[in-house]
């Protein structure tokens, strides 16, 4: 009898993505999976609980690794929160494409959207710390005591902008995904004007002089 292997954490999330995307289909438990890469059980559960935890941290992986490259280039370090962004959605579905054929699997396989999601929950909580770290809140509404309500805004928007942007490249049959491409330029321009919007600022910048006027001097 071949005697099992053991594997590095690295190693079980490869050796699941070639799996997956060899036989077009996700093994049925961790037992089934271990059998057919000729994994030691044992080895697989020092490193995952299960198989859900694998796919959810190949997908942080996958961002994270994406994320790395960008940070070694100075010219991105440079760049804009816009540019930033920009380059991060490009970068990431090249990653995306490279191993598409694992993730049409298990994205497409799902039975539902909620369970889609759930897959993808390691990679939001990365993602939104990206986001954060881009301080887009500090150009929305500068509006004192509204900071946290800003920053969740932004942080739900794009969160929900990248669910979209993925179901938008899952079903994108053009040459070289060109079509994603333009999609993520484009709402992405679309939401840095909203949050750059200049009439929107005066807005509430005339809202909060009334307040001040009106209500803070009944109060002294």
């Amino acid at each position: 009898m071949k005697k099992k292997k053991n594997s590095s954490k690295l190693d079980i999330l490869t050796l699941y993505m070639d799996l997956v995307s060899e036989h077009k289909m996700k093994p049925d438990d961790v037992s089934d999976f271990c059998e057919q890469v000729n994994l030691d059980e044992d080895n697989f559960y020092k490193h995952f609980k299960s198989l859900k935890k694998v796919e959810k941290t190949i997908f942080n992986e996958l961002f994270k690794n994406s994320l790395e490259v960008l940070n070694e280039s100075e010219e991105f370090v440079s760049f804009d929160g816009k540019n930033k962004l920009l380059s991060l959605y490009f970068t990431f579905f090249e990653n995306l494409t490279l191993n598409r054929a694992y993730v049409e699997v298990v994205l497409k396989g799902c039975k539902n959207q909620l369970k889609s999601y759930k897959t993808l929950s390691s990679l939001k909580k990365s993602f939104i710390d990206f986001v954060d770290s881009l301080a887009l809140s500090e150009s929305i509404l500068p509006i004192d005591g509204l900071e946290k309500i800003q920053s969740g805004f932004i942080n739900y928007s794009a969160w929900a902008q990248m669910l979209i942007t993925i179901k938008f490249w899952l079903e994108d049959e053009s040459e070289s995904f060109e079509k994603t491409d333009i999609f993520i330029e484009k709402s992405i321009s679309t939401s840095f004007e909203l949050i750059e919007n200049k009439f929107l600022k005066n807005v509430f910048d005339l809202g909060k002089f009334v307040y001040k006027e009106r209500f803070q001097k009944n109060t002294d």
